[in-house]
This record gives structure tokens, C-alpha cells and sequence, in this order.
């Protein structure tokens, strides 16, 4: 399968520690939304590492359509 699987087009609110280390799921097929869990094995995807430099809440991708990956950019409304 090389094809993403889209989710509910919504984004997911996490929140991320600073300096962790993250894997944002890029094939739609993980449980764990929007989190990897291997689930893209046999397939062209690879999750995202991705850190960032504030604790906080940010809103993730689930669409997996985002320019911004592995973040919101809305672009979910046009879908």
C-alpha cells in the first residue's frame, strides 16, 4: 500500500513537551493518532521526528494533507 489513509479531518490537540522527541504518523494508518506506532511498515510512508522548543498545546495534523507537517495548517477545510 502507497497511499495515506485519511483520518477524520480534524486536527488533534497534544501536549508536547520541549526537547522531546516526537514521530508524527504520516501514512494514517496508526492507532495512535497522531502519533506513529509502526504501522506504515510495507508501505513508501515514514513517520516525522519532529521537537519543539516550547511545552505547550499545539494542534497536529491528522488529514495528513498539511504543508506544515506535522502541524495544522487547515488545509482540512478543503477537503
Amino acid at each position: 500500500m502507497n497511499q495515506s489513509v485519511n483520518q477524520p479531518f480534524i486536527p488533534i490537540e497534544a501536549n508536547l513537551e520541549a526537547g522531546k522527541d516526537y514521530f508524527w504518523c504520516a501514512c494514517g494508518r496508526s492507532a495512535a493518532q497522531p502519533f506513529c506506532d509502526g504501522s506504515h511498515k510495507n508501505t513508501k510512508f515514514l513517520p516525522k521526528k519532529f521537537t519543539v522548543t516550547e511545552t505547550k498545546k499545539y494542534w497536529l495534523c491528522t488529514c495528513k494533507q498539511t504543508k506544515n507537517a506535522p502541524f495544522c495548517d487547515g488545509t482540512h477545510r478543503n477537503l
